[in-house]
C-alpha cells in the first residue's frame, strides 16, 4: 500500500508530484526548497536562510508522517554554488545529527532559482 503525505506546514508541490509518499516501510520526500509555506514565496536570499527554511519544510513533512530527522537514512542535496558547501554543512549538521548517507552535487539551476534543494528517504519502522 502506498500512502501520500501532505501537510500545510510545508510548501505545496509546484508541479505534478506529492510532498512525500510512504511505501515499503520508507518515506520518500520530494526535494524541498526554501519556500515559506505560509506565503508560498522564497523569502531568504542567503544560503543560511534558505537552508534553515528547507530544514523547517523537511521537519514538517517528517512530523506529518510521525517521524523525526533521526528517521532519515539518505539525503540528496543540490547546491547552486559549491562555494556554499561549508555553510550549508554547518546548518545541515544541526538537524541531521544521526548522519544519514548523503550525496551532495552542484546543480546549474534549481527551481525558483534557489540556492539549495534537499530530498530525503526515511525509514518508517521503529
Amino acid at each position: 500500500m502506498i500512502q501520500t503525505i501532505y501537510t500545510k506546514n510545508a510548501p505545496d508541490a509546484i508541479g505534478p508530484y506529492s510532498q512525500a509518499k510512504i511505501a515499503g516501510g520508507f518515506l520518500f520526500a520530494s526535494g524541498q526548497i526554501a519556500i515559506n509555506p505560509a506565503t508560498g514565496a522564497v523569502e531568504a536570499d542567503t544560503i543560511e536562510g534558505q537552508t534553515e527554511q528547507i530544514m523547517q519544510n523537511i521537519a514538517a513533512i517528517l512530523a506529518e508522517a510521525g517521524l523525526t530527522f533521526d528517521s532519515v537514512v539518505k539525503t540528496t542535496c543540490f547546491l547552486k554554488n559549491m562555494s556554499d558547501f561549508g555553510t550549508f554543512n554547518e546548518i545541515y549538521g544541526k538537524y541531521f545529527t544521526s548522519k544519514p548517507a548523503r550525496s551532495c552535487v552542484a546543480a546549474a539551476q534549481l527551481p525558483k532559482d534557489v540556492l539549495a534543494e534537499v530530498e530525503i528517504i526515511a525509514v518508517c519502522e521503529k
